[in-house]
């Protein structure tokens, strides 16, 4: 028997959960647990990790080839200030390598690797202010299913169900 509320193992006959506190009530079925949240989201995470660094990556690279092309010394927009090349550039070589950071971080969860839960939450907090909408959204969605305390307790055990 498991408790309904946390899933742990209960003893036939246990009116109240050792683990939770929560009263159990009516007939107990022998099932396995729920996952947890971080079961249940973290593959979820990884895959929306791949492709948000997927749209970082295109997007680093057109900006590196506009900064290139159209404001390069022969380009369309030659005469413009000298300070929108350089800028258009750096923020092509930074979104290539957010993309880098948020591949990792996306493979890592997928492959349940012990670096990978760290790796996405500093990932997440850049996304939540430099890539506006989505990776806010993104951002928040990492905080809120690996930032709790017992989120970490809980991502070691997935880590270790993965593993065996």
């Amino acid at each position: 028997m498991f408790c309904d509320q946390c899933g742990t193992q209960l003893e036939h006959g246990q009116r109240f959960c050792n683990r939770c506190g929560k009263e159990v009530k009516g007939p107990v079925f022998f099932a396995a647990p729920r996952p947890g949240r971080v079961a249940g989201h973290v593959r979820l995470l990884g895959i929306l990790w791949l492709a948000l660094s997927a749209l970082d990556a295109v997007a680093g690279i057109v900006a590196i080839i506009v900064s290139s092309w159209v404001f390069g010394p022969n380009g369309p927009a030659a005469e413009a200030p000298s300070f929108i090349r350089p800028l258009i550039a750096t923020g092509g070589i930074l979104s290539l390598a957010k993309a880098c950071f948020g591949f990792l971080a996306g493979w890592g969860l997928l492959n349940r690797q012990s670096w990978a839960r760290s790796l996405a939450l500093a990932v997440g907090v850049v996304s939540l202010f430099f890539h506006i909408p989505f990776g806010t959204a993104l951002g928040i969605y990492t905080l809120w299913v690996l930032l709790p305390a017992h989120s970490e307790e809980e991502y070691e055990k997935y880590q270790k169900v993965g593993a065996a």
